[in-house]
């Protein structure tokens, strides 16, 4: 984990920035989008950054467990698990389980979007 910087006015879902190698990515919080029991994050946390079509991201995980390529085979629609799963673009059966393809281009609404935006500009003037 390295510090994260506050972004005054930002969306409730946005923790603040970090810089990574020059870039000012904003930290998301996965907790309250999945409304899971709020935690600071502390030195074991990890970020995990994804690009979205609008911008890189990057999300405070307690671990990586492993890094997979997807098997072959298309993922499953969201909708045949479970109807109205929020977030989830597809899901991947394994032998062993199953993975959740998070919609990270949907994560955020458009009022949040705006406000990330209006956020980061406001910080960098």
């Amino acid at each position: 984990m390295i510090e994260i910087t506050p972004l005054p006015s930002a969306p409730e879902i946005v923790i603040g920035v970090v810089n990574v190698h020059g870039s000012v990515i904003p930290v998301l919080n996965i907790r309250k989008r999945f409304r899971l029991p709020e935690k600071e994050p502390d030195l074991g946390d990890q970020l995990l950054i994804a690009h979205t079509a609008r911008r890189d991201v990057a999300l405070v995980v307690d671990t990586v467990i492993d890094v997979l390529a997807l098997p072959s085979g298309e993922p499953v629609a969201p909708e045949t698990i479970l109807p109205r799963l929020e977030h989830v673009e597809g899901v991947v059966k394994l032998d062993d389980g199953m993975i959740f393809i998070q919609d990270l281009d949907a994560f955020l609404s458009l009022e949040e979007e705006q406000g990330l935006e209006a956020a980061i500009e406001a910080e960098n003037r």
